[in-house]
């Protein structure tokens, strides 16, 4: 062997005996040796993956975001690559879903620590099988996951244009000033220029007024957002202002679900509610603008006769609630409907559940960006839209398409499909309500 290489050889077996753990005697630490090979190794798997994906899909490298891995050598650390664009996540390395069931066990922890029933507590823990849970080990699951949840409420937006944005609140019992009161939770869930949803806020507000929703709006466009065309909300009065106020130039679409149920509700009988909402659903089921106009003035009109707070509802709603027509009409199944939040909502509710009442609006809030941050990375496996969908929301030769002439014939030829949908819609509930 030749003296240089030998020489370099043994210089480089010299540095690994001088850098590997050791106890305070001097003996090597075989077990914190096994947990940096670990480390080590499961870090080259993912950058190797991320490195393929990015090759993949023309992306870029981005940095690393930190995520805890319990194994039998110990804890370790392992470094997520992170993307410019879109997200990675070893789906064969690491576990999507342990947020939410920590941020119960904090939950848990800081029930004791507030004086709550003993009992109650208890049965709590036993239902996610807690038996003895170190304050030490409280708080390090409190702080990892607040630093994860804060990274992702601190991330910049500016990057991409968000043309879609979809609001919405959630109440849960929570403990403030010594009693239990009803606590709104506010999220915004955005989609980019190319069809990915991202998680873009969260926050836990006394009450969902308009200076709560309008501060936490600001605090959204303060970090980017820009290039709203279109928000997606119930029909709040004092969110609405402050979409207008904050987002000026976007559409705003109210939720047509929940237009329903105010029109359903406005019914005063079980029969007559099941009528206002057989004729209202077609309003929503139609796939041309024309038709959807059409149906509307009709339900409006037949809604008249037979319930006339109902038909003032959903005239008042109207242009409010057919927004979405403006757009791509392979958008519209999509953006009528707050469904992305709703389905964000119950998932929340669900792992609620469990504490029923949170002992501090933190712990509340780590709760929710717990459900949060495992929604944001899911929704990276997958686009809402298409890229190619997208592309028509840009392109003006789509986005201006000759509209056709509103002729007294073309009017009777829409009114006649609108009744047609209606009616098949009451028949339907008939036949339904003799079976």
């Amino acid at each position: 062997m030749d003296n240089s290489i030998a020489d370099g050889w043994t210089a480089d077996v010299a540095v690994e005996m001088a850098t590997m753990p050791r106890f305070e005697d001097g003996c090597i630490n075989l077990q914190e040796l096994l947990r940096q090979l670990a480390e080590s190794v499961v870090n080259e798997i993912m950058s190797a993956e991320a490195d393929q994906l990015c090759e993949a899909t023309h992306n870029s490298r981005n940095g690393y975001r930190e995520r805890r891995l319990t194994t039998s050598v110990g804890t370790l650390t392992p470094g997520i690559p992170k993307l410019r664009v879109g997200s990675f996540f070893p789906d064969d390395v690491l576990e999507r879903y342990q947020r939410v069931d920590r941020a119960i066990v904090s939950a848990v922890a800081e029930m004791y620590a507030t004086g709550t029933s003993t009992r109650k507590v208890q049965k709590v823990a036993s239902a996610m099988g807690i038996e003895r849970l170190s304050k030490d080990q409280v708080n390090a699951i409190a702080a990892s996951l607040d630093a994860e949840v804060e990274e992702l409420l601190a991330r910049p937006l500016g990057e991409l244009r968000m043309p879609y944005l979809w609001l919405d609140a959630t109440y849960l019992k929570c403990r403030r000033d010594g009693r239990v009161a009803s606590t709104a939770v506010v999220t915004a869930i955005g989609c980019d220029e190319s069809g990915w949803r991202h998680v873009l806020g969260l926050g836990v507000v006394d009450t969902e007024s308009y200076d709560s929703w309008l501060g936490f709006l600001k605090r959204i466009r303060g970090r980017g957002v820009d290039g709203v065309r279109l928000v997606t909300s119930d029909a709040h009065e004092g969110l609405r202002r402050a979409i207008q106020e904050t987002f000026q130039g976007a559409a705003w679409q109210r939720c047509v679900v929940r237009l329903i149920r105010d029109c359903v509700r406005e019914a005063r009988s079980h029969q007559m509610r099941r009528r206002v909402a057989r004729i209202v659903s077609p309003v929503f089921r139609a796939k041309d603008a024309d038709v959807v106009r059409a149906t509307c003035h009709l339900a409006t009109e037949m809604l008249e006769d037979c319930c006339q707070r109902a038909a003032h509802v959903l005239e008042e709603a109207g242009p409010d609630a057919l927004a979405y027509i403006d757009f791509p009409s392979s958008y519209w199944k999509r953006l009528r409907t707050n469904n992305v939040q709703e389905r964000t909502n119950r998932e929340t509710r669900r792992r609620s559940r469990v504490v029923q009442v949170f002992p501090s609006a933190k712990s509340l809030e780590r709760l929710v960006g717990a459900v949060m941050c495992d929604q944001d990375e899911e929704w990276q496996a997958s686009r809402y839209f298409s890229e190619n969908k997208m592309a028509q929301l840009y392109d003006k030769r789509l986005s201006e398409l000759p509209k056709t002439a509103r002729t007294a014939e073309r009017e009777l030829e829409l009114r006649a499909i609108a009744k047609k949908a209606i009616d098949a819609s009451l028949e339907l509930a008939d036949e339904l309500e003799a079976a």
